[in-house]
């Protein structure tokens, strides 16, 4: 199994296949498949703002004003 990109990784991708997209220099079937591939790598974004939306959640503010996560000593 392939390891995962950083968000920062796979979002530079992104970007770089929209800036191609707009170019409009592609031909059809490049043009799909670049779309398809910024559609893998925007399920990636998505996956990575959720985990830290979860880790986020769980933080804990403690009585010294600090934050923890829950669980966690």
């Amino acid at each position: 199994m392939a390891e995962k990109k950083s968000f920062e990784k796979s979002l530079q991708e992104l970007e770089k296949i929209v800036e191609a997209l707009e170019t409009g220099e592609l031909s059809l079937d490049d043009s799909i498949k670049k779309y398809e591939t910024g559609v893998k790598l925007l399920r990636e974004c998505y996956q990575h703002l959720e985990k830290a939306e979860q880790r986020i959640r769980k933080l804990v503010k403690k009585d010294d004003g600090t934050f923890e996560l829950e669980g966690e000593d």
